[in-house]
């Protein structure tokens, strides 16, 4: 092969434009990390991106894990039962509104969520059962582990507007730029 040819082929698989990167931080209140906060970026035309796993809040020992769930508009979530007893998963007050009945244990409903907000989730048979799932019109979202650390994967270089929710807690809205050394750092007063 030529010089010219190798060439042309080096530029077909060149990248054409920053590779993305990831934007890690930490979410904090009143100087203590939080858990459970949800941080994501607006990123217009930025498109569907298929979930990276499965969106399930599960049902067990009488209790909803996760306490919070992310998705992006248009995934359907599982709420499988893996308790001993029967449950009746609902949401009126919400967003998303729904109520899956009664159901027994090794039984999955499921629902999708098609619009941006927050859903409360309960069980109408055990007060106590309590989750959030947040939805939101981007495929660059985190939700931050128990040590208040987050990571949104893939963004490509940019500026962009971000918003952060956790519960009990007002929305949180600035901007970040992202670049490859680039650190995101919420804190609620």
């Amino acid at each position: 092969m030529t010089r010219l040819g190798l060439l042309g082929v080096a530029l077909c698989v060149w990248p054409a434009g920053p590779v993305p990167t990831d934007l890690i931080g930490t979410a904090s209140a009143s100087g203590k990390t939080i858990a459970d906060a949800v941080i994501w970026l607006d990123a217009p035309g930025s498109g569907r991106v298929a979930p990276r796993t499965e969106a399930v809040l599960d049902q067990r020992d009488l209790q909803f894990f996760p306490h919070v769930l992310a998705v992006q508009v248009g995934t359907a979530v599982k709420f499988p039962n893996h308790d001993r007893v029967f449950h009746n998963v609902f949401s009126f007050h919400d967003r998303k509104k729904f109520d899956l009945g009664l159901y027994p244990v090794g039984v999955v409903r499921q629902v999708p969520f098609d619009r941006a907000g927050l859903s409360r989730v309960f069980c109408n048979i055990h007060p106590q059962m309590a989750a959030y799932v947040i939805v939101v019109d981007t495929p660059y979202f985190a939700v931050s582990d128990s040590a208040g650390n987050f990571r949104i994967k893939g963004v490509p270089i940019g500026t962009y507007p971000y918003h952060a929710w956790r519960p009990g807690g007002s929305i949180l809205n600035a901007m970040v730029e992202v670049h490859p050394a680039a650190r995101l750092d919420v804190r609620w007063p």
